[in-house]
């Protein structure tokens, strides 16, 4: 437990009140009509929606889990995560457009203009409420545990009293400046964020105990941990960390902010932005700051707390006041933040509340947006005007955040949150990548792969079956679990796929009419269209998926190359630094031209 001083109390309440200040202001204007409070009339530009979903992201559990990842299973532990960049640049380069197109306010709209009848709304409700309410209060109880744990460590509070203080003023601003408020908050709090985390790691490494770059890389506990890949040798370790997320994970598996064929907040602000150029430069400045830019200091904190705090034990006996239920590895990351001065600890404890309320308050929009457009005007009041739907978005806003808050009260650690929410979206994914791409995907599919996924997966969390199964002593390796429920799940909707009636012609010549996606598994219901004098193709232009590909292949070498590169500097292996440099100017040069190709220009 740390005192603060009269300057860092300043700072950090001069950030709540411009912030809280922002919201009220554009409240004005959000509370015209739903169109400004879920997308602030789709008029955004690429860098500031850019910029917004990067502090969205910036959650104050991500240093937590990026912390915990590194202090179990080393810097290579990331690619859980990394490997979401392979989905998130096949967004920008071939999705981005086809979200635009769609013209829905919601991506969950995008049910009942994909697909039709019964199953078409069942989904569209169903998903509104579980994407919408339970899995957005998973996501955002794992945020407020990790303002719980930075509360608990760093200024003695209770974990109800770090809520109500944070949460109070995020549960406002999102409630009265809706999207708008949020993204103006945002271009905010990102810049913030990024002084707090960035000061931290400087100052951090460069304590006496950790004694700078040099002498933390080559201490014992560190030494091991560096490497951005397994080794080879560790079959089990290269499995579970690198093969299955970059060959399986990043394609399979839903998670928010990594939705195969878009989704979520992302699709929100895609949907947001001015126009397809504008939504497709938004997407890939999120991936680059995303996965280039921000992961170093995080990282550079979590080696350092091995010199200082080797283990649990250490943090729980210099952290004696901490309850049992929240000990666990990703507590080194706000324990370390207590060796902060003055000044610096009062800009990093905003950045930490700047990125707590730049999440949360997405999640409510985005959660809301949900239950007011999907739910309640869809499925329980058609004819409902629009300053009914807003008092119920603003309702929505604040049920789900006093939910979420007693669910963080009752969680342990970031890591274990990230596993569940992995778990329950394996196999879904794939059904989100082909919908867009072939005709035979119907209501059937998404259903049975949302139920299959889920059902398996519990059975797999929750019960002894999982134990049975998985595991050093169990019929198959632990790291199998993961693709098991991928495959099980792929069977099941595939079977029932063909089991059931593909969608009406009407639906899916109306779709294909609106987002043009191309390509061969549209070539029945073209010709069908073509013979009965309907022509769909509104456009000769050749299909721009293979373009797409290729671009997002030159895209995932340019920000993996700029963040191995910037990795190998900080190491000092200036050899292996510059080969990345130089993958990364001719990635980036033939990325250009490929781009160019594909007429994408930013207005």
């Amino acid at each position: 437990m740390i005192d603060l001083s009269t300057l860092d109390l300043l700072i950090i309440v001069g950030l709540f009140v411009i912030i809280l200040g922002v919201g009220l202001y554009v409240g004005r204007s959000a509370g015209k009509n739903t169109g400004q409070y879920f997308l602030s009339g789709r008029n955004m530009p690429w860098w500031l929606l850019g910029l917004s979903m990067v502090a969205t992201t910036f959650s104050t559990d991500t240093p937590n889990l990026v912390t915990d990842i590194v202090r179990t299973n080393g810097v290579a532990g990331n690619w859980v995560w990394w490997a979401f960049l392979i989905t998130g640049l096949l967004t920008v380069f071939v999705y981005a457009k086809l979200w635009r197109k769609s013209n829905v306010k919601t991506d969950i709209e995008f049910y009942e203009l994909r697909y039709g009848g019964a199953p078409a709304r069942f989904l569209r409700g169903f998903r509104a409420i579980f994407l919408g309410v339970f899995f957005n209060m998973f996501a955002m109880a794992g945020v407020m545990l990790a303002a719980i744990k930075i509360g608990e460590v760093m200024l003695g509070l209770d974990g109800w009293m770090t809520i109500l203080i944070a949460g109070s003023i995020t549960m406002l601003f999102s409630t009265i400046g809706g999207f708008k408020g949020v993204v103006y908050t945002d271009f905010i709090l990102f810049f913030v964020a990024m002084i707090g985390a960035v000061g931290a790691a400087w100052y951090i490494v460069g304590l006496p105990e950790v004694g700078g770059i040099e002498a933390m890389i080559t201490h014992p506990n560190v030494a091991d941990k560096l490497a951005f890949i397994p080794e080879v040798s560790d079959t089990e370790l290269l499995i579970t960390l690198f093969i299955i997320p970059i060959a399986i994970q990043w394609w399979s598996s839903w998670y928010p902010g990594g939705e195969p064929g878009g989704g979520g907040y992302v699709a929100q602000r895609m949907l947001a932005a001015k126009d397809e150029n504008h939504a497709i430069g938004a997407t890939f400045f999120f991936n680059f700051m995303h996965i280039a830019l921000r992961p170093w200091p995080w990282i550079l904190v979590a080696l350092a707390s091995l010199v200082i705090f080797p283990n649990i034990e250490s943090i729980q006996a210099a952290f004696p006041h901490i309850s049992e239920d929240k000990l666990g590895q990703d507590l080194a990351y706000s324990a370390m933040l207590t060796k902060l001065p003055s000044g610096l600890l009062g800009v990093v404890l905003a950045s930490l509340a700047a990125a707590f309320m730049s999440t949360i308050s997405t999640h409510l929009n985005w959660g809301a947006s949900y239950i007011v457009h999907d739910f309640y005007k869809a499925q329980l009041n058609k004819k409902a005007t629009e300053k009914q739907q807003i008092n119920v978005a603003r309702i929505t806003t604040i049920v789900l955040m006093i939910i979420s808050a007693f669910m963080a009260l009752a969680l342990q650690n970031a890591l274990q949150l990230f596993d569940i929410i992995i778990m329950f979206g394996a196999g879904t994914g794939l059904v989100f990548i082909l919908r867009w791409f072939w005709w035979r995907i119907n209501a059937w599919t998404e259903i049975s792969a949302m139920f299959a996924s889920g059902v398996i997966s519990m059975l797999l969390t929750f019960t002894s079956l999982g134990d049975t199964l998985f595991g050093a002593t169990a019929t198959f390796p632990a790291y199998a679990k993961f693709p098991f429920v991928v495959l099980s799940s792929m069977i099941i909707w595939i079977v029932v796929t063909f089991l059931t009636q593909p969608e009406s012609k009407n639906v899916l010549q109306s779709f294909y009419k609106r987002t043009q996606p191309g390509g061969p598994g549209w070539k029945k219901v073209i010709a069908e269209a073509k013979a009965e004098g309907n022509d769909l193709i509104d456009t000769q232009e050749p299909w721009s998926v293979p373009s797409g590909i290729l671009a997002m292949l030159l895209g995932c070498a340019f920000v993996y190359g700029s963040l191995f590169t910037t990795g190998y500097f900080i190491y000092g292996q200036t050899t292996k630094a510059l080969i990345g440099l130089g993958v990364v100017i001719v990635s980036g040069i033939l990325l250009r031209g490929v781009w160019k190709k594909m007429q994408h220009k930013l207005a």
